[in-house]
């Protein structure tokens, strides 16, 4: 995780769960002049997250985010749920979906691919074992740049 979604997770982890919501993740990319910023919310209620959740959090983070000022020039902030393909930010975010069939892609090459979809037969505090075509594939946390389940319908 870099050092700039650690700074923004610590400043609103604390705004989301005030709204007596989880923050699943966060996403910045900086794009020229202009960048990013989505914040990821979850709930266990089972109504989900609305977008009326999203629009009264963005409007808390936003506050916040005047003050601090923690991202130099114009960004755009988007809130949202993790949606039917839950992207998965934090190692201990996995185990709930063990068995489950998931994408991930690498920041370096592992065994001479960055690219895996297959079923999560086990997490460990470090990796995360993936069957792609009958292999098994156990992939250190530190390598994964993005992880999504693959939504069944």
């Amino acid at each position: 995780m870099s050092k700039k979604i650690e700074e923004l997770t610590q400043l609103l982890q604390p705004v989301v769960e005030s709204c007596d919501f989880q923050l699943w993740g966060v996403e910045f990319f900086q794009q020229g002049r202009h960048s990013v910023l989505r914040v990821f919310i979850d709930t266990d209620r089972e109504a989900g997250v609305g977008i009326d959740d999203c629009s009264s959090i963005s409007h808390q983070i936003s506050g916040v985010m005047d003050v601090e000022d923690p991202i130099a020039g114009e960004y755009t902030l988007e809130v949202s749920s993790p949606g039917w393909d839950r992207g998965l930010f934090h190692p201990d975010q996995y185990a709930a979906y063990v068995g489950e069939e998931m994408n991930i892609r690498l920041t370096a090459p592992l065994q001479g691919r960055r690219r895996f979809k297959g079923a999560m037969q086990r997490c460990t505090e470090t990796t995360v074992t993936l069957l792609v075509d009958g292999i098994e594939f156990d992939i250190p946390f530190v390598s994964i740049d993005k992880a999504n389940i693959v939504p069944t319908f």
